[in-house]
Protein backbone atom coordinates (compact mmCIF):
# COMPACT_ATOMS: atom_id res chain seq x y z
CA UNK A 1 0.00 0.00 0.00
CA UNK A 2 2.92 2.41 0.86
CA UNK A 3 4.84 1.68 -2.26
CA UNK A 4 1.13 2.74 -4.20
CA UNK A 5 1.10 6.26 -2.54
CA UNK A 6 3.91 7.70 -4.91
CA UNK A 7 2.41 6.79 -8.53
CA UNK A 8 -1.21 8.23 -6.64
CA UNK A 9 1.01 11.72 -5.70
CA UNK A 10 2.59 11.47 -9.44
CA UNK A 11 -0.94 11.23 -10.63
CA UNK A 12 -2.45 14.19 -9.15
CA UNK A 13 0.88 16.44 -9.90
CA UNK A 14 0.24 15.72 -13.36
CA UNK A 15 -3.22 18.25 -12.60
CA UNK A 16 -1.58 20.83 -10.58
CA UNK A 17 0.07 24.25 -11.97
CA UNK A 18 2.69 25.49 -10.34
CA UNK A 19 1.02 27.11 -7.92
CA UNK A 20 0.29 23.51 -6.46
CA UNK A 21 -3.50 24.20 -6.96
CA UNK A 22 -5.56 21.34 -8.29
CA UNK A 23 -6.05 21.91 -12.38
CA UNK A 24 -8.57 20.18 -14.34
CA UNK A 25 -8.78 20.05 -18.23
CA UNK A 26 -12.29 21.42 -18.38
CA UNK A 27 -10.65 24.90 -16.94
CA UNK A 28 -9.03 25.50 -19.93
CA UNK A 29 -11.81 25.68 -21.72
CA UNK A 30 -14.04 28.31 -19.62
CA UNK A 31 -11.89 31.04 -21.19
CA UNK A 32 -11.86 30.00 -24.46
CA UNK A 33 -15.65 29.87 -24.56
CA UNK A 34 -16.07 33.08 -22.89
CA UNK A 35 -14.13 34.39 -25.36
CA UNK A 36 -15.91 32.61 -28.42
CA UNK A 37 -19.14 34.07 -26.35
CA UNK A 38 -17.99 37.26 -26.84
CA UNK A 39 -17.06 36.96 -30.11
CA UNK A 40 -20.15 35.71 -31.17
CA UNK A 41 -22.06 38.94 -29.92
CA UNK A 42 -20.15 41.07 -31.08
CA UNK A 43 -20.48 39.79 -34.61
CA UNK A 44 -24.58 39.37 -34.11
CA UNK A 45 -24.12 42.98 -32.77
CA UNK A 46 -22.49 44.22 -35.80
CA UNK A 47 -24.80 41.94 -37.71
CA UNK A 48 -27.49 43.82 -36.59
CA UNK A 49 -25.89 47.30 -37.48
CA UNK A 50 -25.52 46.35 -40.86
CA UNK A 51 -28.88 44.95 -41.77
CA UNK A 52 -30.20 47.99 -39.61
CA UNK A 53 -28.38 50.14 -42.85
CA UNK A 54 -29.77 47.88 -45.10
CA UNK A 55 -32.95 47.76 -44.49
CA UNK A 56 -33.23 51.48 -43.68
CA UNK A 57 -31.61 52.72 -46.79
CA UNK A 58 -33.63 49.96 -49.17
CA UNK A 59 -36.81 51.55 -47.30
CA UNK A 60 -35.48 55.47 -47.80
CA UNK A 61 -35.10 54.38 -51.61
CA UNK A 62 -38.55 52.97 -51.80
CA UNK A 63 -39.93 55.97 -50.33
CA UNK A 64 -37.87 57.89 -52.75
CA UNK A 65 -39.26 55.99 -55.99
CA UNK A 66 -43.12 56.65 -54.73
CA UNK A 67 -42.82 60.11 -55.14
CA UNK A 68 -44.67 62.01 -58.12
CA UNK A 69 -44.57 65.35 -57.74
CA UNK A 70 -42.94 67.94 -60.07
CA UNK A 71 -41.44 69.85 -56.99
CA UNK A 72 -38.85 68.47 -54.84
CA UNK A 73 -40.78 66.52 -52.21
CA UNK A 74 -40.31 66.11 -48.53
CA UNK A 75 -39.19 62.60 -46.49
CA UNK A 76 -40.67 62.15 -43.47
CA UNK A 77 -40.87 59.64 -41.28
CA UNK A 78 -43.50 58.39 -38.65
CA UNK A 79 -42.67 56.72 -35.39
CA UNK A 80 -45.80 55.11 -33.57
CA UNK A 81 -43.87 55.20 -29.77
CA UNK A 82 -45.31 52.76 -27.56
CA UNK A 83 -46.68 55.24 -25.01
CA UNK A 84 -49.89 56.59 -23.55
CA UNK A 85 -49.70 60.16 -25.15
CA UNK A 86 -53.06 61.15 -22.84
CA UNK A 87 -50.56 60.72 -19.69
CA UNK A 88 -48.99 63.90 -19.27
CA UNK A 89 -46.23 61.64 -17.49
CA UNK A 90 -45.18 59.81 -20.99
CA UNK A 91 -45.46 62.76 -23.11
CA UNK A 92 -42.78 62.90 -25.74
CA UNK A 93 -41.12 66.29 -27.32
CA UNK A 94 -37.42 67.29 -28.08
CA UNK A 95 -35.41 68.68 -30.60
CA UNK A 96 -32.78 67.11 -32.80
CA UNK A 97 -30.09 69.14 -35.23
CA UNK A 98 -30.43 67.14 -38.68
CA UNK A 99 -26.86 66.47 -39.92
CA UNK A 100 -27.89 68.18 -43.42
CA UNK A 101 -30.81 69.65 -42.45
CA UNK A 102 -34.46 69.43 -43.95
CA UNK A 103 -33.73 70.57 -47.24
CA UNK A 104 -35.99 74.05 -46.53
CA UNK A 105 -35.15 77.80 -45.91
CA UNK A 106 -35.95 77.97 -41.96
CA UNK A 107 -37.22 82.01 -41.53
CA UNK A 108 -35.99 82.60 -38.10
CA UNK A 109 -37.59 85.19 -35.65
CA UNK A 110 -35.60 86.36 -32.32
CA UNK A 111 -37.53 88.83 -30.26
CA UNK A 112 -35.23 90.53 -27.47
CA UNK A 113 -34.61 94.19 -25.76
CA UNK A 114 -31.47 93.75 -25.60
CA UNK A 115 -29.47 95.42 -28.77
CA UNK A 116 -26.03 93.20 -27.73
CA UNK A 117 -28.27 90.15 -28.27
CA UNK A 118 -29.82 91.83 -31.42
CA UNK A 119 -26.99 92.04 -32.86
CA UNK A 120 -25.54 88.79 -31.92
CA UNK A 121 -28.63 87.69 -33.36
CA UNK A 122 -28.37 89.27 -36.69
CA UNK A 123 -24.94 88.01 -37.23
CA UNK A 124 -25.62 84.36 -36.83
CA UNK A 125 -28.32 85.33 -39.60
CA UNK A 126 -31.44 85.68 -37.97
CA UNK A 127 -33.85 86.87 -40.86
CA UNK A 128 -36.31 89.31 -38.34
CA UNK A 129 -34.91 90.59 -35.11
CA UNK A 130 -36.82 93.08 -32.91
CA UNK A 131 -39.72 93.12 -30.01
CA UNK A 132 -42.52 95.75 -30.20
CA UNK A 133 -42.46 95.70 -34.29
CA UNK A 134 -42.92 92.12 -34.25
CA UNK A 135 -45.34 91.67 -32.02
CA UNK A 136 -47.20 94.37 -33.48
CA UNK A 137 -46.76 92.03 -36.77
CA UNK A 138 -48.13 89.17 -35.06
CA UNK A 139 -51.13 90.69 -33.77
CA UNK A 140 -51.98 91.41 -37.52
CA UNK A 141 -52.04 88.34 -38.74
CA UNK A 142 -48.39 88.75 -40.08
CA UNK A 143 -46.19 85.97 -38.82
CA UNK A 144 -43.71 85.22 -41.58
CA UNK A 145 -41.30 83.14 -39.49
CA UNK A 146 -41.22 79.37 -39.32
CA UNK A 147 -39.11 79.21 -35.91
CA UNK A 148 -39.68 81.88 -32.70
CA UNK A 149 -36.84 82.43 -30.31
CA UNK A 150 -36.63 84.67 -27.43
CA UNK A 151 -34.68 86.47 -24.70
CA UNK A 152 -36.34 86.00 -20.86
CA UNK A 153 -36.85 89.94 -21.39
CA UNK A 154 -39.14 89.93 -23.81
CA UNK A 155 -41.53 87.67 -22.75
CA UNK A 156 -43.67 89.84 -21.25
CA UNK A 157 -44.24 91.23 -24.40
CA UNK A 158 -44.44 87.88 -25.97
CA UNK A 159 -47.25 87.39 -23.65
CA UNK A 160 -49.57 89.24 -25.87
CA UNK A 161 -49.81 87.39 -28.63
CA UNK A 162 -49.54 84.26 -26.58
CA UNK A 163 -52.97 82.99 -28.05
CA UNK A 164 -51.42 83.78 -31.62
CA UNK A 165 -48.30 81.95 -31.47
CA UNK A 166 -49.46 79.16 -28.71
CA UNK A 167 -51.80 77.19 -31.36
CA UNK A 168 -49.09 77.35 -34.30
CA UNK A 169 -45.76 75.75 -32.26
CA UNK A 170 -44.37 79.33 -32.34
CA UNK A 171 -44.61 80.42 -28.73
CA UNK A 172 -41.17 80.43 -26.80
CA UNK A 173 -40.71 78.39 -23.92
CA UNK A 174 -37.75 77.65 -22.07
CA UNK A 175 -38.82 73.63 -21.64
CA UNK A 176 -38.19 73.52 -25.63
CA UNK A 177 -34.87 75.53 -25.63
CA UNK A 178 -36.53 78.32 -27.01
CA UNK A 179 -36.38 81.15 -24.52
CA UNK A 180 -32.62 81.61 -24.41
CA UNK A 181 -29.75 83.70 -22.71
CA UNK A 182 -27.50 83.82 -25.61
CA UNK A 183 -29.56 83.49 -29.04
CA UNK A 184 -26.09 83.25 -31.82
CA UNK A 185 -25.38 79.63 -31.03
CA UNK A 186 -29.18 79.41 -30.93
CA UNK A 187 -29.91 81.13 -34.11
CA UNK A 188 -27.04 78.75 -35.98
CA UNK A 189 -28.60 75.46 -34.88
CA UNK A 190 -32.40 76.56 -36.11
CA UNK A 191 -30.67 77.66 -39.55
CA UNK A 192 -28.34 74.89 -39.55
CA UNK A 193 -31.43 72.31 -39.90
CA UNK A 194 -32.45 71.65 -36.12
CA UNK A 195 -36.34 70.21 -36.15
CA UNK A 196 -38.94 70.21 -33.11
CA UNK A 197 -40.65 66.89 -32.84
CA UNK A 198 -44.01 65.60 -30.60
CA UNK A 199 -45.73 62.99 -30.52
CA UNK A 200 -49.18 63.47 -31.32
CA UNK A 201 -52.62 62.21 -29.14
CA UNK A 202 -52.28 59.02 -30.62
CA UNK A 203 -48.49 59.04 -29.37
CA UNK A 204 -47.01 59.26 -33.17
CA UNK A 205 -44.15 61.26 -34.09
CA UNK A 206 -43.76 63.42 -37.20
CA UNK A 207 -40.93 64.99 -38.55
CA UNK A 208 -39.55 65.57 -41.84
CA UNK A 209 -35.85 64.38 -42.67
CA UNK A 210 -34.89 65.64 -45.85
CA UNK A 211 -36.31 66.05 -50.07
CA UNK A 212 -36.27 63.50 -52.56
CA UNK A 213 -33.17 64.93 -53.95
CA UNK A 214 -30.88 64.22 -51.18
CA UNK A 215 -28.61 61.33 -51.58
CA UNK A 216 -29.69 58.08 -49.71
CA UNK A 217 -26.76 58.01 -47.34
CA UNK A 218 -27.73 61.73 -46.00
CA UNK A 219 -30.82 60.88 -45.74
CA UNK A 220 -30.54 57.60 -43.86
CA UNK A 221 -28.26 59.85 -41.40
CA UNK A 222 -30.47 62.38 -40.53
CA UNK A 223 -33.35 59.47 -40.23
CA UNK A 224 -30.61 58.28 -37.29
CA UNK A 225 -30.20 61.10 -36.17
CA UNK A 226 -33.92 61.78 -35.62
CA UNK A 227 -35.14 58.44 -34.73
CA UNK A 228 -32.19 57.99 -31.81
CA UNK A 229 -33.58 61.86 -30.76
CA UNK A 230 -37.27 60.62 -30.73
CA UNK A 231 -36.69 56.99 -28.81
CA UNK A 232 -34.54 58.86 -25.96
CA UNK A 233 -36.98 61.13 -25.36
CA UNK A 234 -39.58 58.63 -24.21
CA UNK A 235 -39.83 57.63 -20.73
CA UNK A 236 -37.15 56.03 -18.93
CA UNK A 237 -39.49 52.89 -18.77
CA UNK A 238 -39.49 52.48 -22.78
CA UNK A 239 -36.06 52.82 -23.84
CA UNK A 240 -35.41 49.49 -24.17
CA UNK A 241 -38.58 48.65 -26.10
CA UNK A 242 -38.92 48.97 -29.41
CA UNK A 243 -41.73 51.19 -31.49
CA UNK A 244 -44.85 50.55 -32.34
CA UNK A 245 -43.93 51.14 -35.89
CA UNK A 246 -41.85 53.07 -37.91
CA UNK A 247 -43.06 54.14 -41.45
CA UNK A 248 -41.01 56.66 -44.51
CA UNK A 249 -43.01 58.77 -46.73
CA UNK A 250 -42.77 61.90 -49.26
CA UNK A 251 -45.07 64.44 -49.08
CA UNK A 252 -47.15 63.25 -52.09
CA UNK A 253 -45.84 60.40 -52.49
CA UNK A 254 -48.05 56.97 -53.32
CA UNK A 255 -48.03 55.16 -49.87
CA UNK A 256 -45.69 54.90 -47.31
CA UNK A 257 -42.88 52.64 -46.93
CA UNK A 258 -42.71 50.06 -43.46
CA UNK A 259 -39.40 50.12 -41.62
CA UNK A 260 -39.16 47.38 -38.83
CA UNK A 261 -39.15 48.67 -36.16
CA UNK A 262 -37.11 45.89 -34.42
CA UNK A 263 -34.05 46.87 -35.61
CA UNK A 264 -33.83 50.61 -34.20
Amino acid sequence: RCAEEPRASEGMALYRGRTGAAHHPQDEEAPATAARAKELQGAKLQDRREGRRTAVTEALDAAKALARAKFDEAVDMAVHLNVDAKRTDQRVRGMVTLPHGTGKKIVVAVFTKSEEQARLAREAGADLVGLEDLVARVKGGDIPFDRCLATADAMPALAQVARVLGPRGLMPNPKRGTVVKDVGPAVAEAKAGQIEFKADRHGIVHATIGRVSFPTEQLRANFDAAVEAVLAARPVAYRNKAPQSVALSTSMGRGSVPVDPTLL
